[in-house]
């Protein structure tokens, strides 16, 4: 079994009899304990946060879909799991996945699930309630998996992160891309559907690069060559470049490329400029990885939304009762060169700045320092 994160059996499932919260961020979410890494949503007018977590430890294993909601995307209320394992096809675990809206405004989660045999298998989630707001429940249907890798030639046991889907009105279907890999190969391998349940694998994938190893986490998605406005999945044409991104699973680090989606050819061709290996550009050059963009309507805005983990031990991790936060939530949109992309802090994190502190005109001797007061280093910029 070919998993993203080291497995620690004797540690996954022993649970903080008090959690250290010495060292605890101040502005990126995480729950009150145990290991976390994040999936967004927005939807009438909340923001939901579907992350990856252990309810029992703080390093990786046991992992469920917990669920928070939030007005702001500042302040988070923690509700009950979303998904969990409960049927044959997830029953080993419900990993990272993607959420798409429907026509009629529903939303649907795919997810990676864990079956009795080991393999990674696609499935997906509906609301049961759509009357709520906060979409507490899901319902898992009974045709699940939706895509099953023993139908589709490819590594049961490398076969994960479904995107979030988009829709293309030429052919009236819907595509999304999976990760693998075929030897040291990265593949985004291609889906398409008419009805959101029965799945087709692609003749050929999306987009593959050698020597790139295991693709975890892709991401697709379009950038106005424009302007700094967000633009939804599906849309393509004239006026729009498109971002493909993956998580690289030997170096832990993520790359991205720009370039041009052709829905007709079913292909993602990266501009000559970008280059499309482990040299090439990067989200974030400290610890950032597993990140997922989405589509803010009411803002109109893509955000970005990555995660870290930290470089503690598992037995540190242990120790301190928690594992992962969630880094800033990020606005993103195409430099004006055409060639990268240009990230900024969400505008709600202006609210938290408060009893400003400042010093002027001071002469530091070389080697010198001095202490500014009334305020903590974990929450200070300059």
């Amino acid at each position: 079994m070919e998993a993203s994160h080291v497995v620690y059996e004797d540690l996954q499932s022993i649970s903080p009899t008090s959690v250290n919260d010495e060292l605890k961020p101040v502005y990126h979410f995480r729950p009150p304990r145990h290991w976390i890494n994040g999936r967004p949503l927005y939807y009438k007018g909340i923001y939901h946060l579907f992350y990856q977590y252990n309810p029992y430890g703080s390093v990786w294993g046991n992992i469920v879909w917990a669920h928070s909601v939030s007005a702001d995307m500042i302040n988070w209320k923690a509700l009950d799991p979303a998904i969990y394992p409960s049927q044959p096809f997830d029953i080993y675990g419900c990993w990272s996945g993607s959420a798409t809206i429907l026509p009629g405004d529903k939303p649907v989660i795919l997810y990676t699930g864990i079956d009795p045999q080991k393999r990674q298998i696609q499935n997906i989630a509906f609301p049961s309630n759509l009357s709520d707001p906060y979409l507490r429940e899901w319902t898992k249907p009974d045709h699940n998996p939706v895509i099953d890798p023993s139908d589709s030639a490819v590594n049961a046991s490398a076969f994960r992160d479904p995107t979030t889907a988009w829709y293309t009105p030429h052919n009236q279907r819907w595509s999304l891309v999976i990760g693998t890999r075929r030897g040291s190969r990265g593949v985004a391998v291609l889906y398409k559907s008419k009805d959101f349940i029965k799945w087709t694998k692609a003749q050929h994938p999306l987009h593959s690069a050698k020597g790139t190893g295991m693709w975890e986490c892709p991401d697709v998605y379009p950038v106005a060559l424009e302007g700094n406005q967000g633009l939804d999945t599906g849309v393509v044409g004239a006026g729009v470049k498109h971002v493909f991104k993956v998580s690289l699973d030997e170096t832990r680090f993520e790359y991205y490329t720009l370039g041009t989606y052709y829905p007709k050819a079913d292909k993602y061709i990266p501009d000559a400029n970008s280059t499309d290996n482990r040299n090439g550009l990067r989200y974030d050059y400290g610890n950032f990885y597993a990140s997922k963009s989405f589509y803010d309507p009411a803002k109109k805005r893509r955000i970005l939304w990555g995660w870290a983990n930290e470089s503690d031990s598992a037995h540190a991790d242990k120790d301190k009762g928690w594992a992962g936060v969630q880094a800033i939530p990020r606005a993103v949109w195409l430099d004006s060169n055409g060639r990268q992309l240009v990230q900024w802090p969400i505008e709600e994190l202006e609210t938290l700045r408060h009893k400003r502190r400042s010093v002027k005109n001071r002469n530091i001797p070389s080697g010198g320092s001095f202490e500014v007061k009334n305020i903590l280093t974990a929450q200070a910029s300059s």
